[in-house]
């Protein structure tokens, strides 16, 4: 965002050039082709220093500073941030989207203990029946489809208006119709595609703020993960791996011309709270799934063709329980404390005010140095950052006890998590038994991004290869087995 409201970003007027309205003309393709360039080039060199800030460690120093008065805005404002997207998404036909948000509340919370009986098969019972509890396992993609299902039959029947200025038309299945006909059957993205990547001294300061403000909203997603999955809260070296996997992730999308980095998302964060589903093997699944609709194009496209009311529909409850994830923390804070009251009450309120009065005032940050006006103009309308800041300043300079802050309970249910729920090393240690094979390696405890051995492991907890597995019926998950990948 930084990078497109730069002048140099804005769109060329087509008066100018009549060649620009013809979208295969050279003249067309060089201008987004070259913008192209300088955002992968400046997308590259902004990884390096996530990658380095994640892999080195100075992340998971910072951690011994927060709580859950610092924790709590963090994460409440993830959701609350995006209520005008949601709002905006959802109104554009109201009845579609209460739909989609009745039928994922129905799937999630009134009939996730109803199981369906599946016909399967084994070698020992032959063809039989199983009961699966496919509401609790898929109650997002099911509210989804059927609100997807419905608009599509309203769209054939013409129920839905033909006009695009009547209220309703965005909530048509063949609005983007185009798109699934013009997208290829087949496409291979490569490092390069769209020239020799190119750097600006304004794109690379402008996409650091952007990763600053990912930085900590990661690091907020990580706990609001952890808790609504019932995992410990990640340690520090998880925490330091996620923040430098993310860095390679952004450098990767720069070098094949995604046009943006990689993250963590809030809206899966809250798909893992309302699925209860927070297995490491979905993730990679989906991984898989991705790449399928990257390279088979026509994939990709038809789910272009989702409503944005339906998508609303599912804002309102993803955010929801995001933000509510967020305030959940402070039952770890003695919040009868004037002082807390205060730090958490002004942080939440700054991580609105401030981000909102500067979107309506764009032009008002002007130090005389553009790149300084970036940076300023990334992180004070990032809601996460601002009410981050603040209860970090505030929490940590404002005389408090430990119990009152909130930390010795805090620190008290790490470990609690640890011993009651599913033990750190096996949620956050190496995959494929790499912690294991190194953990009688002495040099390991001096690398930030490694677990450490078995018999020193974060918060008491001691690695237990043999507990990966859920102990619940398939389907039917609780969340205290969920095991989650946050820094795979």
């Amino acid at each position: 965002m930084a990078m497109l409201s730069m002048p140099e970003w804005t769109c060329p007027a087509w008066t100018q050039n009549a060649s620009l309205v013809n979208t295969s003309s050279t003249d067309f393709i060089e201008v987004w082709q070259s913008r192209m360039r300088a955002l992968q080039g400046s997308i590259m060199v902004g990884s390096l220093f996530q990658v380095f800030v994640g892999f080195s460690g100075l992340i998971g120093l910072f951690m011994r500073f927060i709580g859950p008065l610092t924790i709590a805005p963090t994460i409440a404002l993830i959701g609350l941030s995006l209520f005008d997207s949601a709002g905006t998404s959802a109104g554009n036909h109201w009845g579609i989207s209460s739909m989609t948000t009745a039928l994922i509340i129905l799937f999630s919370q009134y009939l996730r203990h109803i199981s369906v009986p599946f016909p399967t098969y084994s070698k020992e019972k032959k063809l039989h029946t199983s009961r699966v509890y496919i509401f609790q396992i898929l109650p997002v993609l099911l509210g989804i489809t059927l609100s997807w299902l419905i608009c599509y039959i309203l769209t054939v029947s013409n129920v839905l208006p033909t006009e695009p200025d009547r209220y309703g038309y965005l909530a048509r299945t063949d609005l983007k119709g185009d798109i699934v006909s013009q997208a290829p059957w087949f496409s291979f993205p490569y490092p390069g595609q769209w020239g020799m990547p190119t750097v600006s001294l304004a794109g690379v300061v402008g996409i650091l703020a952007g990763v600053i403000s990912s930085m900590i909203e990661s690091v907020g997603d990580y706990h609001a993960c952890a808790r609504l999955s019932g995992a410990p809260p990640p340690p520090k070296h998880a925490i330091n791996r996620g923040i430098g996997i993310e860095g390679l992730g952004c450098l990767l999308a720069g070098a094949w011309g995604t046009g943006n980095g990689t993250t963590s998302y809030s809206e899966n964060v809250g798909a893992l709270g309302i699925t209860k589903v927070g297995s490491r093997m979905v993730i990679v699944a989906s991984g898989v799934l991705m790449v399928v609709m990257g390279v088979f194009g026509k994939v990709g496209a038809i789910f272009t063709t989702i409503p944005s009311p339906v998508v609303g529909g599912m804002f309102m409850v993803m955010f929801g329980v995001i933000s509510a994830a967020g305030v959940s923390n402070l039952q770890y804070a003695d919040m009868n404390s004037s002082r807390n009251i205060f730090i958490f009450g002004f942080s939440m309120f700054s991580g609105l005010v401030i981000p909102n009065w500067i979107f309506k005032n764009p032009t008002a940050i002007s130090t005389g140095v553009a790149e300084v006006d970036q940076v300023l103009q990334v992180l004070l309308t990032t809601s996460m950052f601002v009410g981050g800041f603040f209860g970090f300043i505030l929490d940590n300079t404002i005389p408090g006890s430990k119990h009152e802050r909130g930390i010795l309970a805090w620190n008290k249910a790490h470990e609690d998590d640890c011993s009651n729920t599913l033990e750190s090393g096996e949620v956050y240690n190496l995959p494929f038994g790499i912690s294991s094979y190194l953990s009688s390696s002495s040099w390991l405890r001096y690398i930030p991004f490694c677990p450490p051995g078995e018999s020193s492991s974060l918060d008491g907890c001691t690695a237990d290869t043999n507990a990966l597995e859920p102990k619940q019926p398939l389907g039917h998950p609780e969340p205290s087995q969920i095991i989650i990948g946050v820094a795979m």
